[in-house]
């Protein structure tokens, strides 16, 4: 008698477990569902097996070979172009069928005596038997009902609450005549219970139920799954177990060593090559996979680990499941209904909250609490918020879902009642993603002043005069074309502080939201003079007759962004001459390398009108790239020392605010200024507090991150800044390039190295310590002088990656270009040090 183990599932309510593995390949007991079917098959007999597949053939196939290693025959029958159905497949191989056969899912885990339902298959002459079985709940199977000699009358396919007749239910095992399959048509999808069997019952052919003694699970979902591993471990279903019972319950592999001082309750299965650590505590129902290793003082309470896994010191897992390869860090906790899917990294203390899913490949930072599915994207971050904002990848970090709960996180930390603007550009996925913030805020009684697509120096403009309590601004990142960046305002219109972003952290990890009642839900008022309030505020800050008598002529590009709808506006009014770029809206948002393309076009442009000057805008209205009467780009560094001039030019004996890396050319304007320069840490909101707070300051920002001007709004402003370029060349009968060669001669350059997270703390500590004598600043990063003020290195965490910057400068080339090679080698040596030090760690 021949079997066919239909083994073509992709168990899709199975995943993440399944996104790389058939359902029949599933392990229970550390054994793959299926070689627990062919072990039942090969128990009663029956050695010739045909397998059908469809997903992933290969890996079935290439696990049991031709099955002489498991004492039977298998052959294959792959399902190449099409899924055919559990009884489409059967039909396809209907020539290898000349007698009786038996039909067994690959997926269903089972101790069902097969000889006497093949026994009595043959007792009633049947042309086909269904294997049947009770369950408590026949919502999700075939419902069948038989007469006394157990003939089949009546069956329905997962019946609806009202439609249960019975609790005796399909349980997919049939046993076959050939002839049976003459019904079905070739070559198309078939099904054995809403195809084969109404019609065999329509012509009356003899079929039968025999219902079944024993234990079956069909492991259609993650839960029940779960109950099939425990259901296995603890002997209820009569499984082989390929290991030695060491004590009664206790099953431990070949090579595996467990320390003394770990506590095992039974029953628990430990498998293969598996390393125990000291004081390890195992509860009762724990299942361990082959190759793995758990360290000392983890708490494993009922989880179910997969061939390969790490477990770190001092980690919990609770009823979790632990799919292959698995690295759960130091002290991770890992809880109840979880499932981790394939070679997935939870980083040192981070959280996995219950009934999480983590899809395939994924990583959960060190310290991170998880309390929705990681699907899309890579990682799961501990913090929300960045060097500024919260950013992610659009559409697939960032949604909808995301931005509603980060909405409502936000609104959480207000009082209720509050009014906060949310603003945007132009693009259809920050329309999504600002529609979503808004519902999120409404959800917890924040009422919103919609400004809808503006550039964002108005939305910090009119935040403080509109007196909100707060602003949310949506737009594509600027430094990453595929990133939505989405950044949260203060009353004053600054980037909110850490302790406000922690704030919202926490009330995004714990969900602790405030849920308004139908009375208190948030509204949404459109705000139309959004534009007129930044227009009148940039006008006061303007010598507007100079403006319109400046008589030079500008090319503005402004790379499809919508600051190209706001600034020819506001340069109409003072009578400019402006040559406009790229201003329309329906364009994508450029690339880097596209931006690169039109600032080369633009120079062009600048060359062929003899224009005063050309500019590109970027950033939603932030950020600027100049390019002089030669055509010529003026950015970086050279672009900071140019405005910072102009500036201290006009206005003598103020002080200017730069960020802790720039060029130390700005000290040297400075001086010829009689000015100061205030140096902050190196992100946004360091800047616009320092811009705020010192009443002396007349610039802020650096030519990476864009101009503040505080007497206009403390934010970034590119289309301020470039009305006052043409104010102040007019007023100092100067030309950018004439500027730019009375810049000083500096030399300043970065080079970045890869760090890990956990080593950056480590490493500024080993540069303080080892650098005690010199002269030191610790502003941000580690900044070491050499002798004079003017030549130092700094070394600068990144915010945001596992990255550290590098700066040299000074006015010697040479001591530049060898003091950033001396501390490139210091920082890589350092990091290749620490790495070897935790794999010893590790090891032992």
């Amino acid at each position: 008698m021949r079997a066919v183990l239909m083994a073509g599932g992709s168990g899709t309510r199975l995943r993440p477990l399944t996104c790389d593995l058939p359902k029949p390949m599933v392990p229970i007991l550390n054994r793959p569902i299926a070689e627990h079917i062919v072990n039942l098959l090969k128990h009663h007999g029956i050695t010739e097996i045909i397998v059908t597949l469809h997903y992933l053939p290969d890996l079935l196939r290439d696990y049991f070979q031709d099955g002489s290693d498991f004492g039977v025959q298998m052959i294959y029958a792959v399902e190449e172009d099409k899924p055919l159905g559990t009884a489409g497949c059967v039909k396809n191989i209907s020539e290898l069928l000349d007698e009786t056969f038996i039909v067994i899912s690959g997926d269903s885990v089972t101790d069902f005596d097969l000889q006497a339902a093949i026994a009595f298959h043959h007792q009633r002459q049947a042309k086909a038997t269904l294997v049947l079985t009770h369950v408590p709940n026949p919502l999700e199977f075939g419902v069948v009902i038989t007469d006394e000699t157990g003939r089949i009358r009546r069956f329905l396919e997962k019946p609806s609450t009202s439609e249960i007749f019975s609790d005796t239910v399909n349980t997919g095992i049939y046993i076959l005549e050939p002839e049976v399959l003459d019904y079905l048509p070739g070559d198309c999808e078939t099904d054995f219970s809403k195809d084969l069997f109404p019609l065999l019952l329509e012509k009356d052919e003899p079929m039968y139920g025999y219902v079944a003694d024993g234990y079956w699970c069909d492991v259609g979902h993650l839960d029940a799954y779960r109950e099939a591993q425990y259901a296995a471990l603890s002997q209820q279903v009569k499984l082989q177990i390929d290991y030695t019972c060491r004590s009664p319950g206790i099953w431990v592999g070949e090579d595996t060593w467990i320390d003394p001082s770990a506590r095992l309750e039974a029953p628990v299965l430990i498998g293969n090559n598996c390393r125990i650590g000291s004081r390890v505590y195992v509860e009762a129902g724990t299942i361990v996979g082959d190759n793995v290793i758990v360290g000392s003082d983890a708490d494993l309470k009922r989880p179910i680990i997969w061939n390969g896994s790490v477990i770190g010191e001092e980690a919990h897992l609770r009823a979790c499941v632990l799919a292959r390869g698995v690295r759960v860090a130091r002290r991770a906790h890992v809880l109840e209904g979880s499932i981790v899917g394939p070679l997935c990294t939870i980083g040192e203390e981070a959280k996995i909250s219950p009934n999480i899913r983590i899809w395939p490949s994924k990583d959960v930072e060190p310290g991170a609490t998880l309390n929705s599915n990681l699907i899309w994207g890579y990682t799961a971050h501990r913090n929300l918020f960045g060097q500024r904002g919260v950013a992610g990848i659009a559409n697939v970090d960032i949604i909808p879902e995301f931005a509603v709960k980060l909405g409502a996180a936000y609104g959480s930390t207000l009082k209720p009642g509050s009014q906060v603007t949310v603003s945007r550009d132009q693009r259809s996925i920050s329309w999504m993603v600002s529609r979503s913030l808004i519902a999120g805020l409404m959800s917890v009684g924040i009422n919103v002043q919609n400004l809808e697509a503006t550039a964002i120096p108005v939305s910090r403009s009119v935040v403080p005069i509109l007196g909100v309590a707060g602003g949310i601004h949506v737009r594509f990142d600027p430094e990453r074309s595929n990133y939505i960046l989405i950044e949260f305002l203060d009353d004053k219109g600054i980037n909110i502080s850490k302790v406000m972003e922690k704030k919202i952290e926490g009330a995004f990890f714990k969900e602790d939201f405030r849920r308004a009642s139908i009375t208190e839900i948030g509204n949404v008022v459109e705000v139309n003079h959004a534009l007129d309030i930044y227009s009148r505020v940039f006008s006061q800050n303007l010598n507007v007759q100079v403006l319109q008598h400046s008589g030079g002529k500008v090319v503005i590009d402004y790379a499809y962004a919508v600051s190209g709808a706001v600034l020819p506006q506001l340069l109409a009014k003072f009578g400019c001459d402006a040559v406009v770029l790229n201003a329309s809206l329906t364009q994508n948002a450029p690339t880097q390398a596209d931006r690169e393309t039109l600032l080369n076009q633009l120079g062009h442009v600048v060359e062929a009108l003899r224009a005063t000057f050309g500019v590109q805008v970027s950033a939603n209205g932030e950020l600027l790239v100049l390019v002089d009467e030669t055509g010529s780009p003026i950015r970086g560094e050279t672009l900071t020392a140019l405005v910072v001039e102009l500036m201290l030019n006009a206005y003598p004996r103020s002080a200017v605010v730069v960020p802790v890396q720039t060029s130390s050319a700005i000290e040297d304007i400075a001086r010829r200024h009689d000015a100061q320069v205030i140096r902050t840490k190196a992100n946004p909101t360091a800047l616009m507090e320092a811009c705020y707070n010192n009443s002396n300051v007349v610039l802020g920002g650096s030519g990476d991150m864009g101009f503040i001007f505080p007497q206009l709004h403390p934010g970034f402003d590119a289309m301020f800044c470039i009305a006052k370029l043409i104010e102040l060349l007019t007023m100092q009968e100067r030309t950018l390039g004439e500027i730019r060669a009375s810049c000083p001669r500096i030399t300043h350059k970065t080079y970045t190295v890869r760090c890990p997270w956990g080593m950056k703390g480590s490493l500024m500590r080993h540069l303080v310590e080892t650098h005690a004598n010199d002269d030191l600043e610790l502003i941000d990063g580690v900044k070491i002088f050499n002798n004079q003020h003017d030549s130092w290195v700094l070394v600068l965490p990144d915010a945001s990656e596992p990255q550290i910057h590098i700066c040299a400068n000074g006015r010697d080339r040479a001591w530049v270009d060898e003091t950033l090679r001396e501390y490139r080698l210091q920082v890589q040596e350092f990091v290749i040090q620490q790495q070897g030090i935790e794999e010893s760690r590790q090891v032992v």
